[in-house]
C-alpha cells in the first residue's frame, strides 16, 4: 500500500516541480515545458492505475493543434504588419506626387495668410431659389455676407478676396463659412461646403499623412476630387453682394 502512496506522492511532487519551473518570470507553458510535465507524469504514474495511453496521444494532439494555431496567429500578425507598412509606404509615395495639384477639399473655413483670394465651393442637392453665404472671423463676428449666388443643383463656386462688406481687406487669420439656401417654396435646402486649392505640401505625421492646402492642414480623407491643372467646370461668381 505504501508503494501506491509513494508513487502517487512522487507524481504530485514531480508534476508540481515541473510546473513550478514554468512559473515565476514566465507564466506561459511552451512546448518544452509541456513535454517535461508529460514525462514527469509518465515516470511517476500510479503503477496500480496507470494512465491510459490514448490519454497521452490526446494530450499531445491537443498541444500540437494549439501550437499550430499560435504559429499561424504569429505568422498572420507578421504578414498584416508587413502589408500595412507596404501600404503606408505606397500611400506616402503617391501623396508626394500630388504636390502642385489643384483639388477640391471638404472644408467650411480658410486661413488667410496674404493670398489674393480663395474659392469657396458648395453643392446643392436641388435647384435653389436663393443662396446666402455668411463669413465669420475667429471671434465669431460676421464680416461678410454674400447674396445672389449661383442656385443650380450640383457644384457651384464663389471667389472671395478677403474683404468685408465695406470692401476693406480683412486682417490675416482664420475665417469660417456658413451657407443657407431655400427652394422656390421657401423650404430650406442643406448644401455641402468645400474649397478649391492647390496642395502645397505633404506632411507625414504619427496619425497619418496630411496635406497643406490654402495654408491649412487637411487629412487625405478630406480631399473630394483631384482637378489637376484644368479649370473647374462648375458654375462660379466673383462675389455677389
Amino acid at each position: 500500500m505504501s508503494t501506491v502512496t509513494d508513487a502517487t506522492n512522487s507524481t504530485s511532487a514531480a508534476t508540481s516541480a515541473a510546473a513550478s519551473s514554468t512559473t515565476g518570470s514566465n507564466t506561459t507553458v511552451n512546448e518544452s515545458d509541456f513535454l517535461q510535465l508529460l514525462i514527469a507524469q509518465m515516470k511517476n504514474q500510479d503503477p496500480l492505475d496507470p494512465v491510459d495511453g490514448t490519454q497521452y496521444v490526446s494530450e499531445l494532439a491537443q498541444f500540437s493543434s494549439l501550437e499550430q494555431l499560435q504559429n499561424l496567429n504569429t505568422n498572420m500578425t507578421t504578414s498584416i504588419d508587413a502589408n500595412e507598412t507596404l501600404t503606408e509606404s505606397i500611400d506616402n509615395t503617391l501623396a508626394a506626387n500630388l504636390i502642385g495639384q489643384k483639388v477640391e477639399v471638404s472644408s467650411s473655413g480658410v486661413t488667410y495668410s496674404g493670398q489674393a483670394s480663395t474659392e469657396i465651393g458648395y453643392t446643392l442637392p436641388s435647384t435653389a431659389a436663393d443662396v446666402t453665404l455668411t463669413i465669420t472671423n475667429s471671434s465669431g463676428a460676421e464680416v461678410r455676407t454674400m447674396t445672389g449666388l449661383p442656385t443650380s443643383a450640383g457644384n457651384n463656386q464663389v471667389s472671395w478676396d478677403f474683404t468685408d462688406d465695406n470692401g476693406s481687406t480683412l486682417p490675416q487669420g482664420t475665417y469660417t463659412f456658413s451657407l443657407s439656401a431655400n427652394d422656390s417654396s421657401g423650404n430650406s435646402i442643406t448644401p455641402t461646403l468645400f474649397t478649391t486649392g492647390t496642395i502645397q505640401a505633404v506632411n507625414y505625421t504619427s496619425s497619418g499623412t496630411t496635406f497643406t492646402i490654402n495654408g491649412s492642414t487637411y487629412n487625405q480623407s478630406d480631399v473630394l476630387e483631384l482637378l489637376g491643372t484644368s479649370s473647374s467646370s462648375s458654375s462660379s461668381t466673383s462675389g455677389g453682394n
